[in-house]
C-alpha cells in the first residue's frame, strides 16, 4: 500500500468501506450532489438487533489498498455505488457495461454493487432490479437515502455470514493462511500439508521433530492471523466485546510466534475498539458524535475512559456464532478486558515499533502514528503525541508526488495544530505552501500558496489586525514573521492581485518598522511606492474569495504621532458669552445650584470635550506633534483632519520631515460649516502612496487634552488698523489677555495725540454692535484727567457694518503726569528782583541753565535716574473693541478685540516753586510759578489772559498770574457724608485732587514748542509746532490752597458805589465821597458785631508814609464804622462819608477794633482790600 489516508481514526475500524464513483461523463456538481446523500446515511441499526453498522464513503479510493482489506477489513472496499447519466435506451447496454467493468476493480473484495442511473425512462427503467436504481433526474430522486439504507443492509448480511464462517471453530479444518500484499512471494511453492510437515505416521523418528515444531508454529500463525481477521469482523459488525476477545487471543498467539507485523495490526485493532469504547464520542473530530442505539456504552463511558476501567475478559468457551452467551453476564466486570488510556497509548506504540521493522508497512506504521496522536490529542497529552508524530515526519514512504507531499505536510499540521503545537503546525503549512510552488510543478499553485501562508499566520502570533500589535508588547519571532510577509508579498504579487501586494507591504512596514534595519526599511519603502505607482493603497476592505477580510492598514507610524491639542482661536477670534445671573458654566436645567450628580457627570465629559468653542465659518486648528522614525526625509501628503459631528471642511496639509526628527509641531486647520459638536477623532495622510485614515482610538500612548468641541453660530471679523506706527513693545497684561495689535507714540508730558482707528469687517456677517473700553495698566506714575476719550456716535452711526466695509474711530490720547520737580536740582529762585503792584505780573528772573544733552541713552533705566529731569516715562493701557453680529449676536455671542497703546512721555516743563502774593482785591491773589524747560527745544508758556513766557531748552523763568479765589464748597466736609467706606484720609485727597482740577482749569496754562534743532541726514528738520498743557494739579499745598480760597468772611469796599479793588476811584475835592463796607458770612456761624476804623494816607512811593491828613481829608460824621450780628449766608453793611480838602492821591485803610468778638477767629478772616483814592480839582 503506497497511497496513506491521512484522514484515518481509530473508530474507522468499525466502519464498512463504500466507494462511490461516476460512471461515464458525469457532471462534478450532480455528483456531489448525490455523493452528499448518500454519504449522509453513515450508519443503520441492524434489525432485530441491539448492533449498530457504521459506514465510511470514499469518491476516490487506490486499487493497491484495497489489496491489505484481510490485514485490516476496514481498508476493504466492500461496497460499490457507481452514478451514471443514461437518457435513451440505446445507451444502457453501454452503461451497464461500463458498471460491470467498475466493479472488477474492486471486484475480489466487493459484498454487493448498485448502480443509480438518472435521465433513463421507459420500459427499460420500469423493470424491477436490485442492484440498479433508475430516476428521471438528479431533482427527482427521494428514494435515494431508502435505497443505500437497503444497500447497507445487504452488506450487513454478507459481513455477518463471512464473521459466522470465519468465527466457527473447525476442528480439523486447514485454517488457510491470510497475508499481506508482499508477503505472498515467501510462500509461493511451500506445501503446507499436515503430512508432509509430518511424515508418515508409522516411520515417525527424531528428525521429525523439527517438522513438528514448524507445523505447530505455522498452525499458530494461521490461526493467530485468522483470529484477528476475525476481530476485524466482529468490529465492523458491532460485536465489540466479541472483538475485544478476538484481538486478545490473536496477540497471544501471534507473539508466541514472532510474527510481528500481523502482532501489530491485533494490537491495533485491539486499541481501536478500546477507544471505540472509551471515546463513543469519537477521535476524528467529526460533528456529533456516534451514537451507540439500544446499547448501554455511552451511559457508562464516563466511567469507562478512565485509567484502570474494570472490563469483561470473555472465555473463548463462551462465544457463539450469535456472540457473547448471556450466562456468561456473571464474568462481567471479573478482568481486564478492555485496555485502559494508559495501556491504549502503550499497545499504539508496541504495534508502531513492529511495523517499523517491515519497509513495505510505511503507510500502515504512519496510519498508526496518525491515530495514536489523535487518541492523545483527546486525552490532552500533548507532549507525547508530539513524539508519535515527530516519527510519522521521519517515515519514508515510497516517492511522492507533490500533490502528495502538500497533503502529508497539512495533515501534520493540523495534527500539531489539534495537540496545540501552534507554532510547529504553522511551519509545517508553511512548508506545505512552498511545496504549492515547487520549481518541479509546471504550473506553481499560488492561489494554494497563499491561502496556506494564511493560515499559517495565528501559528506565529501573526494577525492581519493592525489593531492586535497595539495591544501591549510584541509576540512572536518579528525575523519568521517579516519572512512570512514577505512571502504573502511575492505570493499575492505572482496571484496578480497588486492591491493585496500594497495591503500586505503597508502591514508589514506598519507593525514590524521597529525591527527593520535602516537598510531593510529603505527597501521595503521603494517596493511599496514601485506598487502603489500602479494600485495605490486604500482604506477599503478586501474581501477574499473564501470569505476572509482584511481590514484597512493605516500607517499610525509614518509619522509617529506623540500628541494632539486643539487650538482655541487666536485671541482676537475667540468666542465669548454673555453672561446670565446664574452664570455662564451653570446649567439652568436643575433647579438646584449644586449638584453632586450633575457635577461628576460634568467632570467625566469635560475629560473629552474642550473648555472653548469654535466658531461656524472660521478657519481652526489642531496642532500634533510629530516624529519621523525613518532613516530619510519622510513625505507626507494630503494630511488632514478626520472629523464626526456637523459638516467640517478639512483643508489638507502636505508636510516633509527630516530623518530621525524629534517632536516636531503640525498644524492641521478645517473650517466648520455648521453649529453643534464636533469630534476630531483622527487624522488622515497619504504615506508612499498609501492612503490611511488614523484614529486617534488607535493611537498607542497618545496625549490629547479633549476632541470635542462646541462650534457656534458664526460672528463678524473686525481687523483694525491706526495711524500710529506698530510697536516693538508687547503688553503683558495681568489679567492674561492677549493682544492684536501693539501701537506707540511718543510725547510729551500734557500733550495731545489723536489716534485714528480703521474698523474693517473682514468676516461674511454684518457688524452689528460695537462696545469700547479702556484699561490702564498698573503704573506707578500718577496721572491728572482723561488719558483716552473718545466719542462712539459718528462710528455707530455707520453700522450695520457690511462684510468688506470700513468704519472710522477717533481716540484723544492726553498725556498728564506730575509737572513737579521731585528733586532739588535747580538752585533755588530769588525773589529779589520780582516787584508787584496791583497788575498782572510776568517778570523775568535769574536763569539756571543745566547743560544740552546732546543724545538721548538708548535705554533710559541706564541713561537716567529716576527724577531726573529728562527721565522718559512710560504709559500703556489697552483698548476693548466688544462686538458681535449675525446669527452669534442672536445666541448671546461676543468677540474681543484688543489693541495695546504704548506711548513714552517725555519731560515738557516742570514748575519748579508754586507760591502766591496776595492782589489789590480780597477776591484775587497772585500765583508765582517757577517754570523750567526741560525739552531740548526753545518753547514757550502761556496762561489765561496772559502774555507767553519765552523759555530755551535748558532756561527757567517765573511768571506771575493774577487769578480770582476760589470757592471750594461742594465738597462734604465730614466722612460720615461719604458713606462708612471713606476715611478722612481718602475724603481729604479726593477734596484736595477736585481743588486742583478747578484751579488749573482756570489757569489754563499751555506750552508751545515752536523749533526743533535736530538734523536728519545732514538737512535741517522743518520747524514744527507742538503743544499741550501744563498742569499744576498735585503740585498745590495746602498753605497755597488756602491762599487761592475764599475767605469765610468776605469783605467788600465801594466808593460812591463803585468797588475799589482794582482801579483808583476818582472824586473832587469838596465833594463828599460816600464810603460803604460790605460784610458776607460765608462760614457756618455768626460773626460779629465788629467796630472797624478808617486810616487814611499817603504813599510816597519811596517807603514813607503819611499819616497826618487832618487837614487834607475830613470825615462826615463818625470815622468808626459798626456792623451788627451777621448770621451764616447773611450780609450786613456800614455807610460813611469823607471829604477831600486838597488834590491827590490818597490810600485809604481800613483796621479792626479789637474787642470779643473778633478774638478766636483767624486773622485770615479780617483782609480788607486798600482803596485808592485820586482827588481831582474842583470843576470850574
Amino acid at each position: 500500500m503506497s497511497v496513506p489516508d491521512y484522514m484515518q481514526c481509530a473508530e474507522d475500524h468499525q466502519t464498512l468501506l463504500v466507494v462511490v464513483q461516476p460512471v461515464g461523463i458525469v457532471s462534478e456538481e450532480n455528483f456531489f450532489k448525490i455523493y452528499k446523500r448518500i454519504s449522509s446515511v453513515s450508519q443503520i441499526s441492524v434489525r432485530d438487533s441491539q448492533r449498530v453498522l457504521y459506514i465510511r464513503y470514499r469518491h476516490h479510493y487506490p486499487p493497491e489498498n484495497n489489496e491489505w482489506g484481510d490485514f485490516q477489513t476496514h481498508r476493504k472496499a466492500v461496497g460499490l455505488v457507481t452514478i451514471t447519466d443514461c437518457f435513451s435506451a440505446k445507451d444502457w447496454p453501454q452503461t451497464f457495461e461500463k458498471f460491470h467493468m467498475q466493479k472488477e476493480i474492486y471486484g475480489s473484495t466487493l459484498y454487493d454493487s448498485r448502480l443509480f442511473v438518472f435521465g433513463l425512462q421507459g420500459e427499460i427503467a420500469e423493470q424491477p432490479r436490485t442492484d440498479v436504481a433508475f430516476y428521471p433526474g438528479y431533482e427527482d430522486c427521494g428514494t435515494v437515502e431508502k435505497r443505500v439504507e437497503d444497500f447497507i443492509e445487504s452488506l450487513f448480511i454478507v459481513l455477518e455470514s463471512k464473521r459466522l464462517d470465519r468465527a466457527t471453530d473447525k476442528s480439523g479444518d486447514k485454517i488457510p493462511l491470510l497475508c499481506v500484499p508482499f508477503e505472498k512471494k515467501d510462500f509461493v511453492g511451500l506445501d503446507t500439508d499436515t503430512s508432509v510437515l509430518l511424515g508418515q505416521k508409522s516411520g515417525i523418528s527424531n528428525d521429525t521433530f523439527p517438522c513438528i515444531l514448524l507445523y505447530r508454529h505455522y498452525k499458530k500463525r494461521c490461526q493467530g492471523r485468522m483470529r484477528k481477521h476475525v476481530g476485524d469482523l466482529c468490529l465492523q459488525a458491532g460485536m465489540l466485546q466479541d472483538s475485544l476477545v478476538h484481538y486478545h487471543m490473536s496477540v497471544e498467539l501471534l507473539r508466541s510466534v514472532n510474527d510481528f507485523l500481523w502482532l501489530g495490526a491485533a494490537l491495533e485493532g485491539l486499541c481501536s475498539a478500546s477507544v471505540i469504547y472509551h471515546y463513543p464520542g469519537g477521535t476524528g473530530g467529526k460533528t456529533g458524535a456516534r451514537r451507540f442505539q439500544g446499547s448501554s456504552l455511552p451511559a457508562e463511558a464516563a466511567n469507562r475512559h478512565r485509567p484502570g476501567a474494570q472490563e469483561v475478559l470473555i472465555d473463548p468457551g463462551a462465544l457463539t456464532t450469535n456472540g457473547i452467551n448471556p450466562d456468561t453476564s456473571t464474568e462481567i466486570g471479573r478482568a481486564k478486558n478492555c485496555l485502559s488510556p494508559e495501556d491504549i497509548i502503550d499497545k499504539y506504540k508496541e504495534a508502531i515499533s513492529y511495523y517499523s521493522k517491515y519497509k513495505n508497512a510505511g503507510v500502515i506504521e504512519l496510519e498508526a502514528c496518525v491515530k495514536a496522536v489523535r487518541v492523545l490529542a483527546i486525552q490532552k497529552r500533548s507532549m507525547e503525541a508530539s513524539e508519535f508524530l515527530q516519527n510519522a515526519v521521519y517515515i519514508n514512504l515510497r516517492q511522492l508526488s507533490e500533490e502528495e507531499k502538500i497533503q502529508r505536510y497539512s495533515i501534520l499540521s493540523e495534527l500539531y495544530e489539534l495537540i496545540g503545537f501552534h507554532r510547529k503546525s504553522a511551519f509545517f503549512k508553511r512548508v506545505a505552501a512552498m511545496q504549492c510552488v515547487a520549481p518541479s510543478i509546471s504550473e506553481p499553485g499560488w492561489r494554494a500558496c497563499y491561502k496556506l501562508l494564511l493560515e499559517t499566520l495565528p501559528g506565529y502570533s501573526l494577525s492581519l489586525d493592525p489593531q492586535d500589535f497595539n495591544r501591549g508588547t510584541h509576540r512572536g519571532w518579528a525575523a519568521v514573521q517579516m519572512r512570512l510577509l514577505h512571502e504573502l508579498v511575492y505570493a499575492s504579487r505572482r496571484m496578480g492581485n497588486p492591491a493585496l501586494s500594497v495591503r500586505h507591504l503597508s502591514f508589514l512596514l506598519q507593525t514590524m518598522l521597529d525591527f527593520l534595519s535602516d537598510q531593510e526599511k529603505k527597501d521595503v519603502t521603494q517596493s511599496l511606492e514601485n506598487y502603489t505607482s500602479k494600485c495605490p493603497g486604500t482604506m477599503e476592505l478586501i474581501t477574499l474569495p473564501d470569505g476572509l477580510t482584511l481590514p484597512p492598514v493605516p500607517f499610525t507610524k509614518l509619522p509617529i504621532v506623540r500628541r494632539v491639542k486643539l487650538l482655541n482661536l487666536p485671541a482676537s477670534l475667540r468666542p465669548q458669552k454673555m453672561k446670565s445671573l446664574l452664570g455662564q458654566s451653570m446649567s439652568t436645567k436643575s433647579p438646584f445650584i449644586y449638584s453632586p450628580i450633575i457635577a461628576h457627570n460634568r467632570g467625566e465629559e469635560r475629560s473629552r470635550k474642550i473648555d472653548f468653542q469654535w466658531v461656524q465659518g472660521d478657519v481652526c486648528e489642531v496642532q500634533l506633534m510629530v516624529y519621523n522614525p525613518m532613516p530619510f526625509e519622510l513625505r507626507v501628503e494630503n494630511m488632514g483632519l478626520l472629523t464626526s459631528g456637523v459638516e467640517f471642511e478639512s483643508l489638507p496639509a502636505a508636510l516633509s520631515l527630516p530623518a530621525e526628527s524629534g517632536l516636531y509641531p503640525v498644524t492641521l486647520v478645517g473650517v466648520p460649516q455648521m453649529t453643534g459638536t464636533i469630534a476630531v477623532n483622527g487624522y488622515h495622510t497619504t504615506v508612499f502612496g498609501v492612503f490611511s485614515d488614523c484614529l486617534l482610538d488607535n493611537l498607542p500612548g497618545i496625549k490629547t487634552s479633549g476632541s470635542t468641541v462646541e462650534v457656534i453660530p458664526a460672528l463678524p471679523r473686525l481687523q483694525i488698523s491706526t495711524s500710529l506706527p506698530r510697536s516693538a513693545h508687547s503688553l503683558q497684561p495681568s489679567s492674561g489677555d492677549e493682544i492684536s495689535t501693539n501701537v506707540s507714540v511718543q510725547l510729551y508730558n500734557g500733550e495731545t495725540q489723536h489716534l485714528v482707528v480703521k474698523l474693517e469687517n473682514i468676516g461674511m456677517e454684518p457688524l452689528e454692535k460695537l462696545e469700547v473700553t479702556s484699561k490702564i495698566l498698573t503704573t506707578k506714575e500718577k496721572l491728572y484727567g482723561d488719558f483716552l476719550s473718545w466719542k462712539l456716535e459718528e462710528t455707530l452711526a455707520q453700522f450695520p457694518l457690511q462684510p468688506g466695509k470700513v468704519a472710522t474711530f477717533t481716540v484723544s490720547i492726553k498725556v498728564k503726569l506730575d509737572f513737579s520737580c521731585q528733586e532739588n536740582l535747580l538752585q533755588d529762585l530769588s525773589d529779589d528782583s520780582i516787584s508787584v503792584s496791583g497788575f498782572p505780573l510776568c517778570s523775568p528772573f535769574r536763569q539756571v541753565v543745566r547743560p544740552r544733552v546732546e543724545s538721548k541713552p538708548v535705554n533710559p533705566a541706564e541713561g537716567s535716574r529716576p527724577g531726573d529731569l529728562g527721565h522718559v516715562k512710560t504709559l500703556e493701557a489697552i483698548l476693548n473693541f466688544k462686538y458681535s453680529g449675525g446669527p452669534g449676536h442672536i445666541e448671546g455671542y461676543y468677540r474681543n478685540l484688543s489693541l495695546g497703546l504704548h506711548v513714552e512721555v517725555e519731560p515738557s516743563v516742570f514748575f519748579t516753586r508754586v507760591s502766591t502774593l496776595p492782589a489789590t482785591s480780597a477776591r484775587q491773589c497772585h500765583l508765582l510759578l517757577d517754570v523750567f524747560n526741560s525739552t531740548e527745544h526753545e518753547l514757550t508758556v502761556s496762561a489765561r489772559s496772559n502774555d507767553e513766557l519765552v523759555l530755551h531748552a535748558g532756561e527757567g523763568q517765573r511768571m506771575a498770574i493774577q487769578v480770582d479765589k476760589f470757592n471750594f464748597e461742594s465738597f462734604p466736609e465730614s466722612p460720615g457724608e461719604k458713606g462708612q467706606l471713606a476715611n478722612s484720609k481718602e475724603l481729604e485727597e479726593e477734596r484736595q485732587e477736585a481743588r486742583g482740577l478747578e484751579i488749573n482749569s482756570k489757569l489754563d496754562i499751555h506750552w508751545t514748542i515752536i523749533s526743533f534743532s535736530r538734523v536728519f541726514l545732514n538737512a535741517a528738520h522743518p520747524s514744527l509746532k507742538r503743544t499741550g498743557e501744563a498742569s499744576v494739579e498735585g503740585l498745590l499745598s495746602q498753605l497755597v490752597l488756602e491762599h487761592l480760597q475764599l475767605a469765610p468772611l468776605l469783605w467788600d469796599v465801594l466808593v460812591d458805589g463803585q468797588p475799589c479793588d482794582r482801579e483808583a476811584a476818582a472824586c473832587r475835592v469838596g465833594d463828599p465821597v460816600r464810603l460803604e463796607v460790605r460784610l458776607t458770612n460765608r462760614s457756618p456761624r455768626s460773626v460779629g458785631p465788629f467796630a472797624l476804623g478808617v486810616v487814611p494816607f499817603q504813599d510816597h512811593q519811596n517807603g514813607v508814609h503819611t499819616y497826618d491828613l487832618r487837614h487834607a481829608v475830613s470825615f462826615v460824621g463818625s470815622g468808626t464804622f459798626y456792623l451788627d450780628k451777621v448770621r451764616p449766608s447773611g450780609q450786613s453793611a456800614c455807610l460813611g462819608a469823607l471829604l477831600f480838602l486838597c488834590t491827590g492821591d490818597f490810600f485809604l485803610r481800613i483796621r479792626f477794633h479789637e474787642d470779643s468778638s473778633s478774638k478766636g477767629l483767624p486773622p485770615s478772616w479780617f483782609r480788607l482790600p486798600s482803596v485808592h483814592v485820586r482827588a481831582l480839582g474842583a470843576q470850574a
